[in-house]
Formats: C-alpha cells, structure tokens, sequence
C-alpha cells in the first residue's frame, strides 16, 4: 500500500492545476532565460583548430557542415581510455534522432572527444550512434574550451567558470558557435556540469514520474547508469 497521499478526482485536479500555474511561470522564466543566452555578447575565433574525423582532416569551420549554428558536445573520452564516459554515453543516446530535425533549423551537430577517432569510431559503431564525432587529439580545442586539463595544470585550471576541484584529465561540455557569410568564426555560448542537463531527455522524462530519478540513495550521482548495452548485464 502506498503511503503517497491519495484524494478524489476532484481535490486531485485542483491540486493539478495549482501546480499548472507553477510549471507555466517556470516556462516564462525559461524563456526568458533562453533570450538572455541568445543575446550574449560573442567572442570572436582567432585560433584555427583541425580535427581528425571520418571524412578526413576537418577545420572548426567545416564541421558547420554549410550551416551557419554548430553545437559541439564534448565526450569525456580521453586518448588512453579504452571506453567513453558513462554518463556521456547516457546523454549521447539522445542525439541521434535529434540531429536531422536541427539541421532543418541551420544547426550542424557534432561531439567531440580527445581520444584518436579509431576508438572513437568502434565505440559509436558498438553502441549505435550515427551522429558525427570528432577527434580533437592533435590541437588545443579541449583545453581551450576548459574541458580537458594537462598535469601541470593542477590547481589552476577553470571548469565551469570557476578553479577546478575535480581530478578528472577530462569533463563535459557544450559549446555553441556562430559563422557569418564572410567564415568567421564566433564563439556564442558554453555550460558544464549541471548546465548539460538540459540536453539530456531520458532525465527530464525521470523527472516526471514518482520517483523521480531516484538517486538520493546511491554512491554519487548516476552510479546506476551502465552503457546502453549492459543493462541486464553483470558488467558494471
């Protein structure tokens, strides 16, 4: 039996709809808060990055794919890891239906990683994924983008515009970019951490049924979560 409160239909809908009118001021603060990104000052690219990936060499500005609006999620996925980060692979398994319906709306999508694209390529092809994904090995992008950090670093690195606590060499991101008709190059918008959350369906899905995403209880944050491919699995 459950210990939930139950009522009747009727004080049910009315307790229904006083939260309607919380999830609708929230909805206008969203929007509000989604102009305010959108009016951001930009940072123009001085810096010419290439990119391994299975098409070749490509620049920052060919990775926009003839669109002028690239997002770039960045894979934790370091060149001496043999796997990609769990919790990465949890949220690039909403990318792949996404990616069509963007480019309709002038948006090229594509997700970085650190690790050479030959580990990248077997992971995506194991678990599925058909969404493009670049291998930044060779050049500084990670670090610039503050989501990779080098040993000598220690103590001084910025993630998530603050000092770094974290011992990870990598962590994730998202980065927004902006080409012009002229090629340049301009740098709109980045969030870590808990500002990825908004790109993460199966969570916001978690968020509305009872149990909500039921983590409270558990070593760290999604120590629950496996790649897609090991659930029911005695792999961890």
């Amino acid at each position: 039996m459950t210990s939930h409160r139950v009522v009747s239909p009727q004080d049910w809908l009315t307790a229904r709809r006083q939260l309607l009118e919380k999830e609708k001021a929230f909805t206008r603060l969203r929007d509000q808060l989604s102009r305010e990104r959108r009016e951001l000052p930009w940072e123009r690219l001085e810096k010419t990055y290439v990119f391994e990936t299975p098409s070749g060499r490509e620049t920052l500005g060919d990775l926009f794919a003839g669109r002028s609006q690239l997002i770039v999620y960045h894979f934790m996925f370091a060149p001496d890891w043999e796997a990609g980060c769990k919790s990465c692979s949890f949220w690039a398994d909403n990318f792949n239906g996404i990616v069509p319906h963007l480019s309709q709306r002038d948006v090229s999508m594509v997700a970085v990683s650190r690790a050479p694209l030959e580990k990248l390529e077997a992971f995506r092809k194991r678990l599925g994924w058909s969404f493009k994904w670049a291998s930044s090995g060779d050049s500084d992008f990670n670090f610039d983008y503050h989501v990779s950090f080098k040993p000598e670093q220690a103590g001084g690195a910025v993630y998530n515009y603050a000092q770094n606590t974290h011992s990870h060499s990598d962590l994730v991101g998202i980065s927004v970019f902006f080409k012009d008709a002229s090629g340049s190059i301009f740098h709109t918008y980045s969030c870590y951490a808990r500002g990825v959350d908004m790109l993460n369906t199966a969570y916001h899905y978690l968020d509305l049924v009872p149990k909500g995403r039921d983590e409270d209880g558990l070593p760290h944050t999604m120590a629950w979560v496996k790649y897609h491919d090991l659930y029911g699995t005695n792999s961890p």
